[in-house]
């Protein structure tokens, strides 16, 4: 399967908090989709064909618009993209996303290492969206074995919403059926907590 790129890093917040920009019409051909990069999508930070950086998930997203820079009444018309390109040209994507981790080639598979990586991305790295066997090669240690190693680092660096981001994404993993047995128990009632601590967040 190809894989679907979605942008670039162009900054960083922090050594796991990063932004990557997403590609437009002016930059590719086929653009991906508002589908393709949404509120906790699992990404992974590498060359297309050279170094992998890191693994993250997308916690936050901006849309840039000089237009509406500044909030007001406003009598001009719409900018014409022949006279004004430039300004069409900053309307952006930006999307937040933290690192949680890494995918490691092990002696016959890859594997996922999970925390903060040690190493600092570099500007305009590319940015994938992982597909489905990312995500679940990602999930398995260096034994074979399923683990959830950033769930702490999750709540802590997942921005405002962290408690509706890790609860997504557990509900992503037990839908994938990556997890069974006590495995999967165990997330099931990391996921009813973190619901419940939600609502009473929301009462309060």
């Amino acid at each position: 399967m190809q894989k679907l790129r979605l942008g670039k890093v162009v900054k960083s917040n922090s050594h796991c908090d990063y932004l990557v920009q997403v590609d437009d019409m002016l930059e590719v051909k086929h653009p991906p989709q508002p589908d393709d990069y949404g509120f906790g999508c699992f990404l992974k930070l590498e060359e297309a064909k050279g170094r992998h950086w890191a693994v993250g998930i997308i916690y936050n997203s901006q849309l840039q618009n000089p237009l509406f820079s500044n909030i007001g009444p406003r009598l001009s018309s719409e900018p014409d993209p022949l006279f004004t390109p430039d300004l069409i040209n900053e309307t952006r994507v930006i999307l937040g996303v933290v690192l949680i981790g890494s995918l490691e080639q092990g002696a016959s598979k890859v594997y996922g290492k999970h925390g903060i990586p040690s190493a600092v991305v570099p500007v305009y790295t590319p940015v994938f969206k992982m597909t489905n066997e990312d995500i679940y090669r990602f999930h398995l240690n260096q034994e074979n074995r399923p683990h959830l190693g950033y769930y702490a680092h999750l709540i802590r660096s997942g921005g405002s919403f962290a408690s509706q981001l890790t609860q997504q994404v557990l509900e992503q993993l037990i839908d994938s059926k990556l997890f069974q047995g006590p495995e999967r128990r165990a997330l099931e009632i990391l996921g009813k907590e973190l619901s419940w601590k939600n609502t009473l967040g929301a009462m309060g």
